[in-house]
C-alpha cells in the first residue's frame, strides 16, 4: 500500500489524492509523507528482477502446497532451482517445529534480512556533528563571542516553509558549503567528511536522529520537506502561454555553452519592497535591478485592477528590466527564464522592446532556474540585516 502511495506521489499527484487512491485517510498519507521527509523510503523501492517479488512468493507457496518439487517450481516461475531451494530453506515459517512456506512470512523475513543497519555518520562522530550543527545554525556572534539572539521568532511548528520574517537571525551555511569546507579545514582527517545529501537527509527524514529538526528553518530555502519534482506540470496558465513554457526554450540554453541566456526572479523584503535579480547561466554574471516605489505608494489606497505602485508590477517591472538588459550587446541577451510570477505578465512587450525571448519555469520548480536560486539564497543572506532592499540601495 505504501509503495503504491509513493508511486502515485512520484507521478505528480498531491498527498491527499495519493492517500485517497490507496484507501487511507489524508492525515495518514500526510504523516507518511512528512515522516519520510518527502522522499520514498529505501525499503519501499520498486522491486527489481534480481530479487523475488511478493507475487512470486505467493506462486511458490501455492505450488509448494500442492507438493510440487523444487525444480518444477523453478521451471514454472522462471527462476533458478538454487534460488527456489534457498528461498524455501531461509524464509519458511518455523512455528510448531515444522517448516511451512507462507508468502507473507517469507516476504517479511526477506525484508528483514535485506536491511543494512548503519547508523547515521553524524550520530557516530561527535566532532563532525558539532561542526555541521554549528554552521547550519549560523549563530551571529559579537566580537567577544556572545550570541546575538535578535528578535524572538515564533515557535517553529514543524510545518513547511516558515515565513521569512519569522526566521531567527542567522548567517547559516548551506549543506554544500559545509561539505566542501570540511575538506579545507580537515585536509588530513578523512573522518571529517560528509556529503551535502547526508546532511539534507539528516534534517528531512525523521528517525535519523542526527540533527535538530528545527535547523531546517536556517536553510536558505526554509523548506522542511522535499517537494516531488513531478508535481510540477509544464502547462500553460494565465499569462504563460504555450509558446513560452520551459520546454520551448532553445536547447543551447540548457548546456550553458553559449552565453546570453539569463535566469531571473525577485527578492521580496519583509516590507514588500523588492530587488530584481538576473544571473547569466554561462558566466554567472549577476545584475541587480532597482525597483523603487512608484509615486503615491503608501499614500493612496490600492485600486482593484489598477496600476501597482509597489515597484514590481508588470509595467514597472518591464521598464526596469528593459533598462538593465538593453545595456548589454544583443548576443548577450538571447533568453530570460523566469518563474510563474505575475510581475512579468507583460513579457510579450518586454520581448519586443529588448529582443530577449522570455520563458517560464514550471510552477514550484526552483531547480529549473538553479543558478538564479542559488544566487538569490546568497543575496538574501547578506541583505538580511539591512532587509528593506530599498534601504540597501540608498545605503
Amino acid at each position: 500500500m505504501q509503495r503504491d502511495f509513493w508511486r502515485r506521489i512520484a507521478s505528480g499527484v498531491t498527498t491527499v489524492e495519493a492517500a485517497e487512491a490507496v484507501g487511507v485517510s489524508w492525515p495518514v498519507g500526510s504523516r507518511w509523507f512528512r515522516h519520510a521527509g518527502g522522499m520514498p523510503p529505501i525499503s519501499l523501492d520498486e522491486p527489481t528482477g534480481r530479487y523475488l517479488s511478493f507475487a512470486e512468493r505467493e506462486e511458490i507457496a501455492l505450488l509448494r502446497a500442492q507438493q510440487i518439487g523444487v525444480r518444477e517450481i523453478a521451471r514454472r516461475t522462471g527462476r533458478d532451482a538454487g534460488t527456489i531451494s534457498r528461498e524455501l530453506r531461509r524464509n519458511a515459517a518455523t512455528r510448531g517445529g515444522q517448516q511451512v512456506y507462507r508468502a507473507l512470512v517469507a516476504q517479511w523475513k526477506a525484508q528483514q534480512a535485506a536491511k543494512r543497519p548503519k547508523p547515521a555518520k553524524l550520530v557516530g562522530n561527535d566532532r563532525l556533528h558539532k561542526y555541521v550543527q554549528e554552521r547550519l545554525a549560523g549563530s551571529i556572534r559579537r566580537t567577544d563571542g556572545t550570541i546575538v539572539t535578535g528578535p524572538e521568532p515564533p515557535a517553529w511548528k514543524g510545518l513547511n516553509k516558515p515565513h521569512r520574517q519569522d526566521r531567527r537571525w542567522a548567517l547559516a551555511w548551506s549543506p554544500e558549503q559545509i561539505s566542501q569546507r570540511l575538506k579545507v579545514d580537515f585536509a588530513d582527517d578523512e573522518s571529517m567528511r560528509i556529503s551535502h545529501e547526508a546532511i539534507y537527509q539528516s534534517l528531512f527524514i525523521e528517525g535519523r536522529g542526527a540533527l535538530k529538526r528545527e535547523l531546517v528553518a536556517c536553510l536558505r530555502t526554509g523548506r522542511a520537506l522535499r517537494e516531488p519534482r513531478s508535481r510540477s506540470q509544464n502547462k500553460p496558465q494565465g499569462h504563460v502561454t504555450g509558446d513560452v513554457v520551459l520546454s520551448e526554450r532553445p536547447a543551447e540554453a540548457a548546456d550553458r555553452a553559449v552565453p546570453g541566456h539569463w535566469e531571473g526572479d525577485l527578492i521580496i523584503g519583509t516590507g514588500r519592497s523588492a530587488i530584481g535579480t538576473l544571473v547569466e547561466r554561462s558566466s554567472r554574471s549577476t545584475l541587480l535591478v532597482h525597483l523603487p516605489r512608484l509615486e503615491g505608494w503608501g499614500d493612496k489606497p490600492p485600486v482593484k485592477n489598477g496600476l501597482s505602485l509597489g515597484g514590481y508590477g508588470a509595467v514597472a517591472m518591464n521598464a526596469a528590466l528593459a533598462v538593465s538588459m538593453t545595456t548589454l550587446p544583443g548576443q548577450l541577451r538571447r533568453t530570460l527564464t523566469w518563474d510563474r510570477g505575475k510581475e512579468l505578465s507583460g513579457h510579450a512587450q518586454f520581448a519586443l522592446d529588448t529582443g530577449t525571448r522570455v520563458f517560464f519555469a514550471d510552477p514550484h520548480s526552483p531547480w529549473q532556474r538553479p543558478t538564479n536560486e542559488n544566487t538569490n539564497g546568497l543575496l538574501r543572506q547578506y541583505f538580511r540585516l539591512v532587509w528593506s532592499p530599498a534601504s540597501a540601495w540608498s545605503g
